[in-house]
């Protein structure tokens, strides 16, 4: 399995969460894992974006030292490799996790350490660490300090300095703009994605989820890479035949986008209209735990609307192509599928 959008702090399983909010000094609203779920899984009438949003705070809250954010990272990894996961790029905002005092680097350093760990634990699985940035206001500066770090770390500070192996290493490999994409439209980000282009940070953009085409454009015009979601593209014939021409990645995350009321209820999900019509559309789950999804059953649905068996490989191979890794780590991943499939 492979997953490339995938929130940090909407993906903890509750069992974790119970041991960070215990050395955070966090009160729940709930003892048990039953009790907690309200509060973590966007509800079935959830009505937009901004209440999916709204189910972050609590996991936020629980990830404000070095070694709980150590601690929900290496976590996450082990469910991933339950889960027969292969590859994982794991993404979350720094500026989130600072409520106690932490560095945004001492932030990043805490979360490579858990995955660090979790590789020489479960050496299957490898991950990798994308950057957000965050929609809203009074955080410019917050924001170039994420891309200037990421570019830190990709040109030199992603050593773990605890292991003597030359194996592979979980990085940090991307930034991302997350957040409430309707409230604060993507075109008011041009500044900041200059500054990716300039310091050569890869990037990819949540665009066309809550906003349309013109949010997909505008994300295209700074040079993402890829489009975290991007399911409404389909809005836009013009744009979605420049999406396949350039084979722009869509990060897909099907039962998040109908909790989040992406696209109207009776709409049949696109994904497989998408990859039929040449896209390179790839499967995601957004966050494990508030969608209350898995990878396996995002693909499980995807047979339910008819996908074949050479789709789904299509879709693991997409998966890898799009990966923020260099060709011969992509080489590696395509064995591992291979073995499998």
């Amino acid at each position: 399995m492979i997953d490339l959008h995938l929130h940090l702090d909407g993906s903890l399983p509750p069992a974790l969460l119970i041991k960070l909010a215990e050395k955070e000094g966090v009160i729940l609203p709930g003892r048990t894992e039953e009790e907690l779920i309200p509060f973590l899984t966007a509800p079935r009438d959830c009505q937009n974006l901004n209440e999916y949003l709204e189910k972050f705070s609590l996991p936020v809250s629980c990830m404000q030292s070095a070694a709980t954010l150590t601690e929900a990272a290496r976590g996450l990894a082990h469910e991933l490799a339950v889960q027969g996961f292969i590859y994982a790029e794991i993404r979350f905002a720094p500026q989130l996790h600072q409520q106690k005092g932490l560095t945004p680097k001492q932030v990043i350093v805490a979360v490579l350490q858990g995955l660090w760990q979790a590789e020489r634990e479960v050496p299957l699985l490898k991950t990798n660490l994308i950057l957000c940035c965050m929609r809203g206001t009074d955080n410019e500066e917050a924001n170039e300090e994420t891309v200037r770090l990421a570019a830190e770390f990709l040109k030199g500070g992603n050593t773990d300095l605890s292991s003597t192996s030359n194996t592979y290493h979980a990085k940090v490999c991307a930034v991302d703009l997350a957040g409430a994409e309707a409230l604060f439209p993507t075109k008011d980000f041009s500044e900041l994605f200059a500054l990716a282009r300039k310091l050569d940070v890869p990037f990819t953009i949540h665009a066309g989820e809550a906003a349309g085409a013109e949010s997909i454009e505008a994300a295209l015009s700074f040079g993402a890479r890829r489009l975290g979601h991007g399911v409404r593209v389909i809005e836009s014939p013009k744009l979605l035949d420049e999406i396949i021409k350039r084979q722009i990645p869509l990060e897909l995350c099907m039962t998040s986008n109908r909790q989040t009321k992406a696209l109207p209820e009776s709409t049949v999900y696109p994904l497989l209209y998408l990859l039929r019509k040449g896209a390179l559309v790839t499967v995601n789950t957004d966050n494990m735990t508030v969608s209350g999804t898995t990878i396996a059953r995002e693909f499980a649905a995807l047979r339910a609307m008819g996908m074949t068996a050479q789709e789904e490989k299509q879709l693991f191979a997409n998966g890898i192509k799009a990966a923020f890794l260099p060709e011969t780590e992509k080489e590696k991943l395509r064995e591992a599928i291979h073995a499998v499939y």
